[in-house]
């Protein structure tokens, strides 16, 4: 009996342990807002595909070091043969005649020896240019980031937007209290309950307003990282950073990348030009073989070593490096304009930086005094010196003062945390 009352005692222990976990409200860091968003993001499987297309291209270029083999054929008829003919006829002597048409079926195989280089520098820019579509590919999904932070702040924002709701609410309920009392004593009239009770009908309403707007928002998050959010979600405020350190954007890294891939192009333009050793071996099968004085058909083989050397690339290596040039041009063009507007970017951040740190200096202030008129206008109203208006307005205005602080403070993280995206640097760096 007692261990049956031990083990459902660890039973229900479990249980409770389990629904607790299960109770606890999931948190959100930007940080893994960031890295989930990438992981979800349809074009992270391109990654894959660009690895397995440099395999395959790598692969094949590899097998130009392997023997080459060649099957072919010919049959042709000519106007003229070689003849043997004396200055005088010999008795019993008489040379064979070859015929016009001919025919030949071999196969050839070649082995490189020396190809100048040209395998080697193909593997290495296919390679090169895998990093280049790699890099492409990392521009995009960088791009995430600035939806992240305009989504997370947002939702923030809505959080609290919804605390100072709930302040302005208590307030109104304080002041219904009081008013209720004189309303009871014949002290007051009724419609000063009633203006109380519709602004705090009214906060009522801006809380279902700012609760929906977080569900909207906490959706599309949830569809950028891939996850279901729930209302109960907790979005993890982040601590406020250095903004030091130079532009480290995945841009910058892809225009060093282009220019890496011309520089293989360009080594390719010599590696063209090179001359070309290789072994050779052909076998086959025709009429007339090697043997020219015998005009059957008859098998034949011939192997070496045969040096080639085409100097036709040179009347477009001009040109061709001359091509070279104008997109190395266009690419130190294309980073110029990047880091022009990138610049101009962090100097439009950095200068509303500096506005909302000084406008938060003086909403602390503002917060101070309101609160204090506050304090006395509800003093005022429990005494009878004012009416419910003048409360109401003055508990408006203290509202308005924490809510332009709240606006404030999150535009000014949210700010700094743009300036690092611009910047290109990692929130832990």
């Amino acid at each position: 009996m007692i261990n049956r009352f031990k083990f459902s005692l660890v039973c229900a222990l479990a249980w409770i342990a389990i629904l607790s976990v299960q109770a606890q409200d999931k948190v959100l860091r930007l940080q893994e807002s960031y890295a989930l968003a990438r992981q979800n993001h349809p074009l992270i499987k391109q990654h894959e595909l660009i690895r397995k297309t440099a395999q395959f291209s790598v692969e094949n270029a590899a097998k130009g070091h392997l023997p080459q083999v060649a099957i072919l054929g010919q049959a042709t008829y000519q106007s003229a043969v070689t003849e043997f003919r004396l200055p005088i006829a010999i008795p019993g002597v008489e040379f064979p005649s070859i015929s016009k048409d001919q025919y030949k079926v071999y196969g050839e195989v070649n082995q490189t020896i020396y190809d100048g280089g040209a395998v080697r520098t193909q593997i290495a820019l296919h390679k090169q240019n895998a990093v280049v579509e790699s890099e492409k590919l990392e521009v995009e999904l960088y791009k995430l980031n600035e939806r992240i932070n305009q989504i997370f702040f947002g939702i923030l924002m809505l959080d609290e937007q919804l605390k100072q709701n709930a302040l302005l609410k208590a307030d109104i309920e304080l002041g219904i209290k009081k008013i209720q009392a004189f309303i009871g004593n014949g002290t007051a009239f009724k419609s000063s309950g009633d203006a109380l009770k519709a602004e705090w009908l009214k906060t009522l309403q801006r809380a279902t307003e700012l609760a929906a707007n977080r569900k909207a928002f906490l959706g599309m998050l949830g569809l950028l990282v891939g996850q279901d959010l729930s209302e109960s979600t907790i979005l993890e405020k982040p601590a406020t950073i250095s903004l030091a350190g130079d532009i480290s954007r995945p841009e910058l890294r892809l225009f060093d990348y282009q220019r890496q891939c011309l520089d293989i192009q360009d080594q390719l333009l010599k590696v063209r030009n090179r001359p070309k050793l290789n072994f050779f071996f052909q076998g086959g099968y025709g009429r007339p073989a090697l043997n020219i004085l015998n005009n059957g058909f008859d098998l034949y083989y011939i192997t070496g070593i045969r040096l080639s050397w085409s100097i036709s690339g040179i009347y477009t290596l001009k040109n061709d490096r001359a091509l070279i040039a104008s997109n190395r041009e266009a690419i130190q063009l294309q980073q110029a304009v990047f880091s022009y507007n990138t610049n101009l970017s962090l100097k439009q951040q950095n200068a509303d930086l500096i506005k909302l740190q000084k406008l938060l200096e003086s909403d602390n202030e503002i917060i101070a005094l309101r609160e204090s008129v506050k304090t006395t206008a509800a003093a005022q109203l429990e005494n009878g010196v004012i009416n419910t208006s003048d409360y109401l307005r003055e508990v408006s205005a203290e509202d308005q003062a924490r809510v332009n602080r709240i606006l404030h403070e999150i535009q000014l993280l949210m700010s700094i945390y743009n300036v690092r995206t611009t910047l290109g640097q990692r929130i832990d760096q």
